[in-house]
C-alpha cells in the first residue's frame, strides 16, 4: 500500500471523528449520548484492529529474525528461542492492553434506557 493511500485512510478516520464530535454536540442530552455510544463501538473496532495488525506485524518480524538466526547459528536455538518467547509475549501483552483498554471504553457507555428511546424518536 503506498504512502498517500494510508495518509489518505488516516486523514479521511480523523475528518469522520472530528465530525462525529460535532454531530454529538447538538445540545441534545439523549442524541449526545447516542452518538457517544457510537464513537466508542467505533473507536474499540477500530482500536483493536490497529492493534491485532501491529502485533501480527511484530510477531512476524520476531519469528522470521528467530528462525534466520537459528539457521546461521544452530548451537544457539535454544537461547534464540527462549529470547523470541520473552519477545512474543511482550508484544502479546501491547494487544491485551489496547483490549483492556477498548473494555473501560465500552463499560463508560451511557445508559442505554435513553438511547434506546431516542433511536425509537429519531428512525421511529
Amino acid at each position: 500500500m503506498s504512502k498517500k493511500r494510508v495518509i489518505g485512510i488516516l486523514a479521511a478516520v480523523l475528518i469522520l471523528g472530528m465530525a462525529s464530535l460535532a454531530l454529538a454536540d447538538d445540545g441534545g442530552a439523549r442524541a449526545a449520548g447516542l452518538w457517544t455510544f457510537f464513537g466508542i463501538a467505533v473507536a474499540c473496532g477500530f482500536g483493536i484492529g490497529v492493534a491485532a495488525f501491529g502485533t501480527g506485524l511484530g510477531m512476524g518480524h520476531a519469528i522470521n529474525g528467530a528462525l534466520q538466526g537459528t539457521a546461521r547459528n544452530p548451537e544457539a536455538g535454544g537461547k534464540i528461542m527462549t529470547t523470541m518467547i520473552i519477545g512474543l509475549a511482550l508484544i502479546e501483552s501491547l494487544c491485551i492492553y489496547a483490549l483492556l483498554i477498548c473494555f473501560i471504553m465500552v463499560f463508560k457507555i451511557p445508559d442505554l434506557g435513553p438511547m434506546l428511546e431516542a433511536i425509537v424518536k429519531t428512525f421511529g
